[in-house]
């Protein structure tokens, strides 16, 4: 794994299963779907920090996505029990970045790694500024790394 896509402690690591929706025509999951599991990652992430996605949009701020990275290493199928592994790797003023590992629960088998970084938006879709508060929120838990 490129060096830029170590998992810093402490990692978050969730659950899902693959439902059949999240699958091709060849029975295993469909690429982009992997997307979805890191935003999955991400959103219980911050739910373990004590704080949500929902709670930044009540205050008028949202989190897209301005750059995704996958590197898929094995397919994930039907029913399989996957765990995410989330870690926060940067914090700037107007954007974040985590590092994401999925791997299949049954065998630890390594299935994708990537990352995604967030920037922070108004509700016009103008660049802001993470609020003081959410900011000193995420920058200590990158203290705890150290």
């Amino acid at each position: 794994m490129a060096a830029s896509h170590h998992m810093s402690e402490p990692i978050h690591r969730c659950q899902c299963r693959v439902l059949y929706g999240d699958t091709d025509a060849g029975g295993v999951v469909y690429y982009g779907n992997y997307m979805r599991y890191f935003e999955t990652g991400r959103t219980e992430f911050l739910r373990a920090l004590g704080t949500s996605y929902r709670e930044l949009e009540e205050r008028g701020f949202i989190l897209p996505v301005v750059e995704c990275y996958a590197r898929y290493k094995a397919s994930a199928q039907y029913d399989d029990l996957l765990i995410i592994e989330s870690s926060l790797l940067e914090v700037k003023n107007v954007s974040c970045r985590f590092n994401h590992r999925i791997v299949r629960a049954e065998d630890n088998k390594l299935l994708v790694f990537g990352h995604t970084v967030n920037a922070v938006v108004d509700r016009q879709g103008r660049l802001s500024r993470f609020p003081e508060d959410f900011l000193s929120l995420l920058e200590g838990f990158l203290g705890k790394q150290e």
